[in-house]
């Protein structure tokens, strides 16, 4: 069983030398290795003729961490790590290195912060929004950019008396104000108490790529508040040192970072924080004893009061090896490379033009390629030739048609696509009272021409080429053109 796991290892130290640290060849983008990584790691892309641009959704599987974890799984025998078999105690073992590996990962000091696996990042703000002891007197406060599994938070915060306060972007890259952030968190009650509360609020925008300050952390616990890092869309291509920020609950889904596993995420929380949050419930896994008839049960100590039932024993260890796969290659050499490619893309993108001189795109968020504004999640929207928005179901069939994926919508986080539509509250409001049951009918209420835009997102598998694919895409389809929304189908969400 160790001989399997520690195969995998092996494989992501292998895939390392193939992208040694001081390379003898380069790219014409400068990305060393990367190329070689493609091939080796993601030909299935080349091979079947796929442009993959949609890497804030989902990071792509590299060949080798699938074949391993194969190899583990069939090579030993692993069962439920909630008893004390061989079998258990060897998922077990996995199960705690898989815990280490993360802890390393992300520089946390095991004394301070605990590893609670769950299903994904949701998971794991859910354990958070349904624990999290708010009270009247409490007060959340959340950036208008933010994911919906976010946005649900206030639904627990709203359950319990506590007050809500969304703090706006502005301007054109769509940044959180900082000043209205501070003037939120340094706001007081009508007893003039300053209340206590949670600040959550994403290290990167899932929607524009803004990349907002991690210094906000210890701005808001200064201010009495513990802080939800949402960090799912940040961490694949930036290293995140928790020994330098230190928020109390940071959330992740390790399919976006190396696409193998999927069902896994963490909340990796500190153990003081994780100590005052109050469980609603119990189940299996998560008590020391529990009596039926006498009514009483008594919750196990940190991490294991918080992983409900069985844990996903055979996909967990693969956290390990994808983390040891990763760091093989370098998180800085990941992030120097998706900085060049997001770089080249807006680049590009700035220079597409109908003939008569106007822009066939508009970008919404940074437009800069500097690493410490933006990640390489890039939302636009495709103009026509009349300077109308080009329905994004027309973009989702044109370039499926051309195998690209991307994506097209508003990417769960309404909040960001208010700001970038410029959407007034009252309109907002407007369209909620009427309580509408299409989609078609809100944007009419809302006066939009569509219901989202297009988000490019390029990732450690991306290549050069991949953008070029894009950007003729682009050209070859809409340049001088003014599609209509004709035979569509009705949408059915955002």
């Amino acid at each position: 069983m160790e001989k399997a796991r520690t195969s995998s290892h092996l494989r992501g130290t292998d895939q390392a030398r193939a992208c040694p640290a001081e390379p003898a060849a380069h790219d014409h983008q400068g990305a060393c290795g990367f190329a070689e990584l493609r091939a080796s790691e993601f030909g299935y892309l080349d091979e079947g003729g796929h442009t993959y641009l949609d890497h804030t959704g989902a990071g792509l599987p590299p060949r080798s961490l699938v074949t391993a974890s194969a190899e583990r799984i069939t090579s030993g025998c692993y069962g439920n790590p909630h008893s004390e078999s061989p079998a258990s105690r060897a998922s077990g073992e996995l199960l705690a290195e898989a815990r280490r590996a993360v802890l390393r990962h992300f520089n946390a000091d095991p004394g301070e912060y605990a590893v609670i696996f769950t299903p994904n990042a949701t998971g794991a703000l859910r354990l958070v929004g349904e624990a999290y002891p708010f009270t009247p007197r409490d007060r959340l406060v959340m950036s208008l950019d933010n994911h919906n599994s976010v946005n649900g938070l206030r639904e627990y915060a709203r359950a319990r008396g506590a007050t809500t306060a969304y703090v706006p972007v502005h301007g054109p890259d769509l940044r959180i104000d900082e000043k209205r952030l501070t003037a939120a968190l340094s706001a007081r009650g009508r007893a003039r108490r300053r209340p206590r509360g949670l600040l959550a609020y994403p290290a990167q925008s899932n929607f524009t790529g803004v990349q907002h300050p991690l210094e906000w952390i210890e701005q808001a616990h200064a201010h009495g508040y513990d802080v939800v890092l949402d960090a799912a869309a940040f961490v694949p291509a930036n290293t995140l040192d928790l020994s330098r920020f230190r928020p109390d609950f940071t959330v992740v889904s390790w399919y976006k970072v190396f696409g193998h596993p999927t069902g896994v995420g963490s909340l990796i929380a500190r153990r003081e924080a994780l100590a005052g949050l109050r469980r609603p419930w119990f189940s299996g896994g998560t008590v020391h004893a529990a009596s039926a008839q006498a009514q009483w049960h008594v919750l196990a100590d940190d991490e294991a009061a918080f992983e409900d039932g069985t844990v996903n024993f055979l996909a967990i260890p693969d956290v390990a090896a994808g983390l040891d796969w990763i760091n093989g290659i370098g998180m800085d050499r990941v992030h120097t490379h998706v900085t060049r490619l997001t770089g080249q893309l807006l680049a590009g993108l700035r220079t597409l033009r109908h003939s008569d001189g106007s822009p066939l795109v508009r970008v919404y968020g940074p437009e800069g390629s500097d690493a410490a504004a933006r990640g390489g999640t890039v939302a636009l929207n495709l103009l026509g030739a009349d300077g109308r928005i080009v329905d994004e179901r027309i973009v989702t069939r044109d370039s499926a048609r051309r195998g690209i994926s991307l994506r097209t919508g508003c990417f769960c986080n309404p909040g960001a696509g208010e700001a970038a539509f410029a959407l007034p509250l009252s309109r907002l409001r407007a369209a909620a009272r009427r309580q509408l049951h299409s989609m078609g009918d809100y944007l009419d209420v809302l006066r939009l021409p569509s219901a989202g835009a297009v988000r490019v997102s390029v990732g450690l598998s991306s290549q050069p080429g991949d953008i070029e694919t894009f950007l003729a895409f682009v050209t070859e389809t809409y340049r001088d053109r003014a599609p209509g929304a004709t035979g569509l189908a009705a949408r059915v969400g955002c």
